[in-house]
C-alpha cells in the first residue's frame, strides 16, 4: 500500500510541478513594460510552408531595455516574421528597416500597470486553484484506499503531506506573483 501512496504523491507533485511551469509561461507573456525576448516564444513563422518557431528562422536580442531586434536569417522572411508578430496579438507593433525588425517596448501607464498586475494575480489564482483541486484528488485517494484496507494512520500522514505540499507549492506562487508586481510596478 506504501507504494500506492508514494505514486499517488509523485502524481501529486508532477501535476503542481505543471501547474507551476504554466504559471510561469503565462508571466512571461504578461508585460512588464522592458524588452524580453520570451515575449516572442510561441509565435510561428510560415517557413517554406511549415509553421516554424520564430527563434528557429532568425536570431532575437534586446540592444537595450526597450527594444527587441529580430534578424532574419534569410531576408525574404522579414515580411512574414512581421506579420507573425502583428497575429500574434501581444500589442507589439514591430517595424522593418529591411535589414532587421524592431520592436519598441513602449513604457506603460500607471493604469495599465495596475491592469497588468491584477491580470498577473489573477493567474495566480488560477495556479492555485489547480493546485488545490489536485490536492482534493490526492486525498479522495487516500480516502478511498483506506476503504480499501490501507490503514487511518497512513492515510492521515499522506493527507498531512499532501497539505505541505500543497502550502509549499502556494507559498512559490504567491512569490512568483510578487515578484511579477515588483517588476511590472517598478519604472
Amino acid at each position: 500500500m506504501t507504494e500506492d501512496i508514494n505514486m499517488v504523491i509523485d502524481m501529486t507533485k508532477e501535476s503542481m510541478e505543471k501547474a507551476i511551469a504554466h504559471l510561469e509561461d503565462t508571466l512571461i507573456h504578461i508585460r512588464a513594460g522592458k524588452a524580453d525576448i520570451r515575449m516572442l516564444d510561441g509565435i510561428t513563422v510560415d517557413y517554406y510552408g511549415n509553421a516554424t518557431a520564430l527563434a528557429q528562422v532568425s536570431n532575437i536580442n534586446t540592444p537595450d531595455a526597450r527594444t527587441i531586434k529580430v534578424q532574419p536569417w534569410e531576408k525574404k522572411m522579414i515580411g512574414e516574421i512581421e506579420k507573425a508578430i502583428m497575429y500574434a496579438n501581444l500589442g507589439l507593433n514591430p517595424s522593418n528597416n529591411g535589414e532587421a525588425i524592431l520592436i519598441n517596448i513602449p513604457p506603460l501607464t500607471e493604469e495599465r500597470r495596475k491592469d497588468l498586475v491584477k491580470q498577473a494575480k489573477a493567474e495566480g489564482e488560477n495556479s492555485k486553484v489547480s493546485i488545490r483541486n489536485t490536492r482534493k484528488d490526492a486525498i479522495d485517494q487516500f480516502r478511498q484506499m483506506q476503504k480499501d484496507g490501507l490503514s487511518e494512520d497512513l492515510a492521515k500522514d499522506a493527507e498531512a503531506l499532501t497539505q505541505e505540499l500543497t502550502d509549499s507549492y502556494n507559498r512559490k506562487i504567491d512569490e512568483m506573483i510578487k515578484q511579477k508586481e515588483i517588476d511590472i510596478l517598478t519604472i
